[in-house]
């Protein structure tokens, strides 16, 4: 039997990493990747040695277990179509994501036209996860440097975005609509 004080504790590390995870992965997979952070914490427990870097030590089992879905899905996509939950679509439901998805289905082109330094970054921190710690160690640079690089890179990409589409949020910052602006700078296959 689990006691009350370790049943508590799992709550609030919950509580915790699920707006993490959330923002990283998608609803239907939060749950999955939540289940294997705290198995592998489990696993992992007896390794930590400093008791007040549990924090961290956490977040970082979360990104590894966050990256590691990512490349799980990437090895083995989903079958095109519609699945069970898509069949039919919840009145309104088709239209509420259509222009964040239409906008996610961009970034990745839009991030291979930034230059060099700005793109790596950006590519490991934002696409694939990797902590900005760990990617200023993969790209030689100290760790203020590589969140400076992503910050940047962040900056150009939206200012890319900006100029390919007029982007409308509503006032939660999700995107609401898209339209493409005439003269636009796009790469080919993005937008309509």
């Amino acid at each position: 039997m689990i006691d009350a004080d370790a049943r508590c504790a799992h709550r609030e590390f919950e509580a915790r990493l699920r707006p993490f995870v959330a923002r990283r992965v998608s609803v239907s997979d939060v749950d999955d990747v939540l289940q294997d952070v705290f198995l592998r914490m489990e696993r992992g427990l007896g390794s930590l040695r400093e008791e007040d870097r549990f924090g961290p030590w956490l977040y970082r089992v979360a990104r590894s277990a966050i990256a590691e879905h990512r490349r799980a899905r990437a090895r083995h996509p989903l079958a095109e179509g519609p699945g069970p939950e898509e069949a039919i679509p919840a009145p309104d439901a088709e239209s509420e994501g259509e222009a964040e998805r239409e906008v996610a289905l961009c970034v990745a082109p839009f991030v291979a036209m930034l230059p060099s330094p700005y793109r790596e970054a950006l590519t490991l921190a934002e696409l694939q996860g990797v902590a900005q710690k760990d990617a200023a160690e993969m790209l030689g640079i100290s760790a203020s440097g590589a969140r400076t690089r992503v910050q940047r890179g962040r900056q150009r990409l939206r200012e890319l975005l900006q100029e390919c589409c007029d982007i409308a949020l509503d006032a939660r910052g999700r995107i609401i609509a898209c339209e493409p602006r005439p003269n636009r700078k796009a790469p080919e296959g993005c937008c309509r």
